[in-house]
């Protein structure tokens, strides 16, 4: 991942925009196939790794909450809406 890349992921975590779950998905193949090459410096695998475990725990939250809101469907009962940014 380049300097730039990587800046402007920061930035836009930084600026509180939110990824969607397949924008999350696709930062982590990004950042697989960067730590799958041997040319990575640990401080910046260290920091990858970070970011990625940061986007899976995101991503796992937001499905737990879906999965929540469609059992509630399923069951007949009422719907509330979810802030997953309050999670």
């Amino acid at each position: 991942m380049s300097d730039t890349d990587k800046n402007e992921d920061q930035a836009t975590e930084a600026a509180g925009e939110k990824l969607s779950i397949e924008e999350r998905l696709g930062r982590l193949e990004q950042i697989l196939a960067r730590l799958e090459t041997d040319e990575v410096p640990l401080d910046e695998a260290l920091d990858l790794f970070e970011e990625g475990v940061g986007h899976v725990r995101d991503a796992e939250r937001v499905l737990a909450e879906t999965e929540l809101r469609v059992e509630e469907l399923l069951a007949g009962g009422g719907v509330q809406d979810m802030d997953i940014e309050d999670a």
